[in-house]
């Protein structure tokens, strides 16, 4: 009867392991600082809402996170400040400010600020363990993204910020 008991662990054990959604967890290595998040399941929400956020954005010729000025060839020490202050920039100024068209895509929408929420804690751990120093290429180009976001009326810039966050997570998704 004793040895019964092994089995059923052995089960479980294994049982838990194959539910446990750790499939989408990427580990991001942003100069010293080290966090682990779902970017497959904030890819999967911002999905969820894309087509309802681009069909509004109505100016197609300007883009706030410009893949080559913006975000690539940022030295691996200057991206966890640069995701920092772009992750509150988007916290604070676009999904505080966006007014989504109905309530499905209001919960959508808050699940995915939840979930950068989340990442942006982790950097500030790393920030108040000094592994997430500010050089002078996150502030410039932290500044040109910013340029760009108080280039756009309030609304307007808000619905193409949240329409460029793809771009964000791919960014995300190579920086190692």
């Amino acid at each position: 009867m004793r040895g019964s008991g092994l089995p059923l662990c052995l089960l479980s054990a294994v049982f838990y392991l194959f539910w446990t959604p750790s499939a989408g967890l990427k580990t991001l290595h942003l100069g010293s600082c080290v966090i682990t998040t779902n970017l497959q399941g904030i890819r999967s929400g911002f999905s969820e809402i894309r087509d309802s956020v681009q069909a509004k954005d109505e100016i197609i010729d300007v883009r706030i996170l410009r893949k080559t000025q913006s975000l690539q060839g940022t030295k691996p020490a200057d991206q966890c400040c640069l995701l920092h202050h772009i992750l509150r920039l988007y916290l604070d100024r676009v999904f505080k400010n966006y007014q989504p068209p109905d309530h499905h895509i209001f919960r959508k929408v808050s699940r995915l600020a939840n979930s950068l929420l989340t990442i942006k804690k982790d950097l500030q751990l790393c920030h108040a363990h000094m592994s997430c120093p500010c050089g002078e290429e996150a502030k410039e180009k932290y500044s040109q993204i910013l340029s760009h976001f108080e280039e756009l009326p309030p609304q307007a810039v808000v619905v193409k910020a949240l329409g460029e966050l793809d771009i964000l997570l791919q960014w995300m998704e190579e920086a190692d």
